[in-house]
């Protein structure tokens, strides 16, 4: 292990924290290392559709609302490949996660703090030091490596939710993270059933029923939710992706965001309205050829599933949520849809009392994204429960950063945008509206 303390190890390397890396590496007097366990950056390789894009703006990139000036910008990547024109020309803001996928490849090239196949093991603290010792294994090798630093940015992201009522049979059924893995497969199943919501579980719709005809299987989805509904985007609703919105959302009662978190996905979680659309019109067009083999089932929440290996096919059982009826549904291919859920790594078991939570075991992230008293130990997209919607979003991805990067230099390296909405989300305070009396407030 080598003398050497660096200012902060960030963990894991996703799109966050690679655009931390690209923030930080023009900052002489910040020094960090980028741990990632896999060989190379691929993100969501299973979703990499051929027309899928991403629900945010180009401008949505790694550094350019942070430092458009940056080599780092998805503009500049175009110039590079010389793509400029043909984006030009294509005049749509929503760039293709293929081509996402691409420009963070791209981008990794370029930066030498990064560091793949290093599987982080444990974290420990040398409190005679004052700082942490992170041991890693390279992930072909075998090889230990440790290193020192005063601070840590986890970005170990997510992973694929499964409902409790289906672990009986992960290793049978097909999570939407890995579709592509096993698209081939699945269309050569008689049966195809999709359950869940949003914007993957739509595109692997779309996906299947253009293929349907050429394989013969059939295709069924089914939502918990009330509606196929689309993601929210009106530009007053966009200003909740703010630090004005965040400022709000985090100072209000515990309580009171887990409410809204739930109410809000439709914010977050919805499907693109084009893409609703085109799978209309395309079971529109399909229909002049008689009945189409799908069936969209909404309100139907999964309770049971089962897998019969005699058979090779999954038994489930819904509940359709207004009617309060249950039915069962035969399939041999399944395809989950649910979503995904933070990761809580094993490797912080030896610092975890320095680690803040709140009651329900979740990380009780400060305002600038520190999870301890001191300020050391930094989250990324780990925060919906005390950030709101904009913890996901790509789109303010670079205002945390810069956030992270002024805690970790000590001073406001990227200038950071304050107060820039039209509308308060809070009680209004100007001399346009009196506030009551503590008396006659009410409670929230």
């Amino acid at each position: 292990m080598s003398d050497k303390i660096h200012d902060f190890i960030a963990i894991g390397l996703g799109p966050f924290n690679l655009g931390l890396a690209c923030l930080t590496d023009p900052v002489e007097s910040l020094d960090g290392l980028f741990l990632e366990r896999e060989s190379a950056f691929d993100w969501h390789p299973g979703l990499l559709l051929e027309d899928a894009s991403l629900q945010t703006p180009f401008l949505a990139d790694l550094v350019t609302l942070a430092d458009p000036t940056s080599r780092f910008s998805f503009l500049n990547y175009l110039k590079a490949e010389g793509r400029l024109y043909h984006f030009y020309i294509r005049e749509h803001f929503f760039v293709l996660r293929r081509e996402y996928n691409r420009y963070c490849q791209w981008v990794t090239g370029q930066l030498d703090t990064l560091r793949f196949e290093r599987s982080v093991e444990r974290i420990d603290y040398d409190d005679e030091a004052g700082c942490y010792t992170v041991t890693a294994r390279h992930t072909r090798s075998g090889e230990p490596h440790r290193y020192r630093c005063r601070k840590l940015v986890l970005g170990t992201g997510t992973e694929p939710m499964i409902p409790a009522c289906c672990e009986n049979a992960r290793e049978r059924l097909v999570h939407s993270a890995d579709y592509l893995d096993h698209k081939a497969a699945l269309q050569a199943k008689h049966s195809i059933t999709l359950v869940g919501s949003g914007q993957s579980a739509a595109e692997i719709y779309l996906d299947l029923l253009e293929e349907q005809r050429q394989h013969g299987y059939s295709i069924d989805w089914v939502t918990r939710s009330p509606r196929f509904f689309p993601l929210e985007y009106g530009k007053l609703t966009l200003e909740m992706t703010s630090p004005d919105y965040i400022d709000y959302f985090h100072a209000l009662p515990e309580t009171t965001r887990d409410r809204l978190t739930s109410e809000q996905k439709g914010l977050y979680k919805g499907i693109d309205l084009d893409l609703i659309n085109a799978i209309y019109d395309r079971l529109y067009a399909r229909s002049l050829e008689g009945p189409v083999n799908t069936q969209l089932v909404t309100c139907a929440a999964l309770e049971s599933c089962r897998f019969d290996p005699a058979h090779r096919r999954f038994a489930l059982g819904f509940v359709h949520t207004e009617q309060a009826t249950r039915f069962d549904h035969v399939t041999e291919g399944l395809i989950l849809a649910t979503g995904y859920a933070p990761r809580d790594p094993a490797f912080l078991a030896p610092i975890e009392q320095r680690i803040e939570r709140d009651d329900a075991g979740r990380y009780a992230v400060g305002r600038h994204y520190s999870v301890d008293a001191n300020a050391e130990i930094f989250v990324q997209n780990a925060e919906l429960h005390t950030h709101g919607l904009v913890a996901p979003d790509l789109g303010m991805a670079c205002y945390r950063n810069a956030c992270i990067i002024r805690e970790l230099a000590g001073r406001e390296v990227y200038p950071i945008e304050r107060g820039f909405t039209f509308q308060d989300f809070g009680a209004p305070q100007s001399e346009r509206f009196t506030p009551r009396l503590e008396s006659q407030r009410v409670s929230a």
